[in-house]
């Protein structure tokens, strides 16, 4: 980082790596561009074509460290599978991962904020293939492409030739004869392609349009516990799966004992016979390494995994395992003394396994006045706080996420209604109690200072109990709206 002694942006700036014997362009910056520079290109052709051109040498070494590092920390956030695309890229198989973040487009955001954070400048694509999401990420000026299935070769057509991942001499040579697109190359007969150019750019093709398989070799930091077992002849029945798949997770398990670790996270990979990688996650509410609760989770998660023609190699991997020591009263517990609390986190880990960790949480209480402010989620593994709800006002056992209106007759300003029609049922008030006015957090918002709103607790002549309030005070219109609303129902 140089600070304020950083160039200006109109600076042309490249990075001089070596091609063969010459030294040449590895890397530019837009101003570069703009000259009429090209990667590949020698560095004294450059320096004669660009005036003022500032040289910096390329450290490939520390770039792919630095890239190994970032796929890492994507590989903990967003998907067991993720590599490094050399020079300057990630691929990421988001398959099965992309609804924990509310979808493509939103995984997409979320991955570029935690990037601008870090101080990096990220364009992002989706798309059905590698080679495709490579491309579009590169080539077409937009920050988050997410291509909707079957729609690859649309958007893939007018892009250069540069984006198929070809050398710059096969780029050059294929510029020669008037391929400028991977539009004009796909309309291209195959057989005079390959006798001119070789298979290089029909493979690349291939690769792009999702017609050759590409197999993604996840990254593992060296500090990564794993077990993996490669088969003399592909496995693909369900119970063979199983068995293999266990007895990897007694070998993980021992190797997490021996270094007094425990896994949050467990990755498991399964490499198929046609060069496709199928993958699994699971993750623990606390650190764990009991291999018969571990393997009974990562098998219910074999129905999601598509064998294919075979399995020919299976990993499991446990990345960020934490330390894990027995503790006093595990001991006493297996003496039979003493006495532990219930551990809950088994049945938490099997419910996030069927039914998704983000359906398994715990409910807290947050400092707000306002009810629906007032319930937080919080990890389901985390240790349980008392409610700050105010005792004389007692809360209603059932809060809608979303206060529904509801018509009513009222005779005063401060005082409850007669009756009340919610959804389409009319209710007349036998007992009533209140109002408890609750004011607008102002120190939130400036449109809340003068709010206000009146609850109270009523019953009706079945017996039944809600909690109803007026949005406002009755007769200030810069306080609310006046409406009525149903904020929840007493058991």
């Amino acid at each position: 980082m140089q600070g304020k002694a950083a160039p200006s942006p109109e600076t042309p700036i490249v990075m001089v790596g070596r091609i063969g014997r010459r030294r040449a362009i590895a890397h530019m910056n837009l101003a570069a561009a703009k000259t009429g520079l090209r990667v590949g290109q020698a560095v004294a052709h450059a320096t004669a074509m660009a005036p003022g051109l500032v040289l910096h040498d390329l450290d490939a070494e520390g770039d792919r460290a630095a890239l190994r590092r970032l796929a890492l920390w994507a590989q903990r956030l967003y998907s067991p599978t993720v590599a490094p695309d050399p020079p300057d890229g990630l691929v990421i198989d988001a398959t099965g991962c992309a609804h924990l973040f509310g979808g493509e487009e939103k995984m997409l955001v979320d991955i570029r904020r935690r990037l601008a954070k870090a101080g990096y400048a990220a364009m992002l694509a989706i798309a059905d293939s590698w080679g495709g999401a490579h491309a579009l990420a590169r080539y077409s000026r937009r920050a988050l492409f997410v291509v909707p299935p079957g729609g690859l070769g649309v958007q893939l057509k007018d892009l250069p030739v540069a984006a198929l991942r070809l050398p710059p001499e096969t780029v050059q040579a294929l510029a020669k004869p008037g391929f400028d697109t991977i539009g004009e190359l796909e309309a291209t007969a195959k057989g005079p392609l390959a006798h001119r150019f070789g298979m290089e750019p029909i493979r690349r093709l291939d690769q792009a349009h999702g017609r050759e398989r590409e197999p993604i070799e996840p990254v593992f930091a060296p500090q990564t516990p794993r077990a993996a077992k490669i088969f003399a002849e592909p496995i693909g029945a369900p119970e063979t799966l199983a068995r293999y798949l266990t007895e990897l997770t007694v070998e993980l398990c021992a190797t997490l004992e021996a270094l007094t670790l425990g896994a949050k996270t467990i990755d498991a990979w399964f490499y198929r016979v046609d060069n496709r990688v199928e993958s699994a996650r699971i993750g623990l509410s606390a650190p764990a390494r009991d291999a018969r609760r571990l393997a009974k989770l990562l098998c219910e998660k074999l129905e999601k995994v598509d064998p294919g023609f075979g399995v020919d190699k299976m990993v499991l991997a446990a990345p960020g395992a934490e330390p894990l020591a027995y503790s006093q009263d595990d001991v006493l517990s297996n003496l039979g003394g003493g006495k532990r609390a219930t551990d809950l986190s088994g049945l938490i880990d099997t419910l996030r396994v069927r039914l998704g960790a983000e359906a398994v949480y715990r409910l807290a209480s947050a400092e707000s006045d306002i009810p629906e402010r007032s319930v937080r989620k919080t990890p389901a593994a985390e240790t349980p706080v008392a409610f700050s709800w105010p005792v004389d006002w007692p809360r209603p056992t059932r809060f809608f996420p979303r206060p529904e209106p509801i018509e009513t007759v009222a005779l005063l300003p401060d005082q409850p209604p007669a009756s009340f029609t919610w959804r389409g049922v009319r209710r007349r008030v036998r007992r009533a109690d209140g109002p408890e006015r609750v004011f607008g957090e102002w120190w939130k918002a400036d449109a809340e200072l003068a709010r206000s709103r009146d609850y109270f607790q009523v019953e009706d002549e079945g017996g039944e109990r809600y909690w109803i309030y007026r949005d406002g005070d009755g007769e200030d219109a810069a306080t609310g709206s006046q409406r009525w609303f149903m904020a929840g129902v007493f058991g």
